[in-house]
């Protein structure tokens, strides 16, 4: 009864936190495509191809349901996969509608025309690939109206977080913040556009300022699950054990991301 999540490196290991904990019951089969990580770099058909592979693998692990907490193949793969590829009998689905539910304070299955919303001055931080897809600015037109996003590529980010050094990613962080304020200097919510991002949540915050409500995705993604997986019982697949999966170094990898969740994680080799 296990289900999937997806991410190029370690960032998805929030979602997976979160997700654990919302859902105990549900064995989950985690995949770290590490040694191709960062994607945010990474041009679209690039994206398709190594998020493909890494979902059949996790098919092959028993899982039915796969989230892509990568917000890169959420942008780049997602809608591609979804439409030629993905069968009938497997789902496939992306983190940025939960976010965009949250943000709109509308459910994904309300079908009504676009309307405006309380929020109207919004910043997205995301890798320079899910920038450039513009899926977020997408997905929102379909549900709001006179919502400004104003998007910033946070180069860098990932890669400091993946490697550790945590100093480094502060920094990127406050420069990439200062650099969004210069071209939306009154930002009233931001979005955290990328899984790695929650582990910087507070510095994030501080930069933009108390009055800026900061979204990120993993307890969202989590509760979303839980009511995906509520509606529809049997996308719950086969596996009955939760594994970790990477094509990076093993031991390396197991080791940071015990960092990351202050318990110990044991990657295998995909």
């Amino acid at each position: 009864m296990a289900v999937g999540i997806f991410d190029s490196g370690l960032g998805g290991l929030t979602v997976y936190d979160a997700v654990s904990k919302r859902l105990p019951e549900v064995p989950i089969v985690y995949f770290g495509d590490n040694a191709h990580a960062p994607y945010g770099v990474r041009d679209a058909d690039d994206v398709y191809d190594l998020t493909t592979k890494a979902v059949e693998r996790m098919w092959e692990a028993g899982c039915d349901l796969v989230i892509l907490a990568c917000n890169t193949a959420s942008a780049a793969a997602l809608r591609r996969m979804q439409e030629s590829w993905v069968p009938t009998d497997k789902r496939v689905l992306g983190v940025f509608v939960p976010l965009i539910e949250a943000l709109t304070e509308r459910s994904w299955g309300d079908n009504s025309p676009p309307r405006e919303v309380d929020v109207q001055h919004v910043a997205l931080f995301a890798t320079p690939a899910t920038v450039a897809s513009r899926a977020f600015q997408r997905e929102l037109a379909f549900r709001a109206i006179g919502v400004d996003v104003e998007a910033q590529a946070c180069g860098g980010v990932v890669d400091a977080i993946e490697d550790g050094d945590m100093i480094l990613a502060e920094a990127l962080v406050r420069s990439h913040v200062d650099a969004l304020k210069r071209k939306m200097p009154e930002p009233q919510a931001a979005i955290l556009g990328c899984t790695h991002y929650p582990i910087m949540h507070d510095t994030f915050q501080d930069a933009l300022g108390a009055g800026v409500k900061v979204y990120s995705q993993a307890n969202l993604v989590a509760e979303s699950l839980a009511d995906y997986l509520e509606r529809h019982p049997t996308m719950i697949g086969t596996g009955e054990k939760n594994m970790f999966l990477t094509t990076g170094d093993v031991r390396k990898v197991s080791d940071r991301a015990t960092q990351f969740l202050r318990r110990r994680i044991t990657f295998e080799s995909a």
